[in-house]
């Protein structure tokens, strides 16, 4: 199964930015549409989006819309999520997740193993 790691996380200001990177140890994760969540405390994972093996086809969750964007280097297995204009309400740990089928991920589905974003006031 492939094995997903997620790096970039950090402590940032609010308005501040961070960018995300999802690197898997499969290309066949290149075939694959690959998202993120995020689980914030005490609240249930959410998705946050995704971005089929083109990069063609991209979904944002709408509380992330205008200020996330998703994209991919299938060259080097990657997946990155660039946060900007960063709101409290973002922090959580965030995962990325493969294949998704629409915003699921599917049951024999792989998962990183988070990295923390906080976002101060």
């Amino acid at each position: 199964q492939v094995q997903l790691v997620e790096s970039g996380g950090g402590l940032v200001q609010a308005g501040g930015s961070l960018r995300l990177s999802c690197a898997a140890s499969q290309p066949t994760f290149t075939a694959s549409t690959v998202g993120w969540f995020r689980q914030a405390p005490g609240k249930e994972r959410e998705f946050v989006a995704s971005i089929n093996w083109t990069g063609g086809r991209r979904y944002y969750a709408d509380s992330v819309k205008g200020r996330f964007t998703i994209s991919r280097d299938n060259a080097n297995n990657t997946v990155y999520l660039q946060m900007i204009n960063l709101k409290p309400d973002d922090t959580g740990v965030y995962f990325c997740a493969a294949p998704l089928q629409g915003t699921v991920v599917v049951r024999s589905g792989a998962w990183g193993q988070g990295t923390q974003v906080t976002v101060s006031s």
